[in-house]
């Protein structure tokens, strides 16, 4: 049971893609706007460098008192189109307030 009150709820997850950085940076102040206490910043692979500047964008510009609760790296082994097993780094980076 510690283990589930460590994790963030489901819907304070932000999943970082392709869109521009400043979408991700709104989606994660508003998650706190909303009363939220953490919220993780997930990516994989080459989206890792832009999670990570999400983070940094919030703590540095928009929220200086939240502060970096967790970093969570691993491997996630996914099925490419033809078929093949391919290996994604990813990261789970969870971001404290108060």
């Amino acid at each position: 049971m510690a283990a589930e009150q460590q994790k963030p709820q489901q819907e304070n997850v932000v999943y970082i893609g392709k869109k521009p950085i400043m979408n991700y940076v709104l989606a994660v102040i508003t998650q706190f706007n909303n009363n939220a206490s953490e919220v993780a910043i997930r990516a994989r692979g080459k989206m890792i460098s832009r999670a990570v500047d999400v983070a940094e964008i919030i703590r540095n510009r928009f929220i200086p008192d939240v502060k970096v609760k967790n970093i969570s790296i691993g491997t996630e082994t996914l099925k490419s189109p033809d078929g093949k097993t391919v290996n994604i780094s990813s990261i789970e980076i969870v971001l404290s307030r108060g």
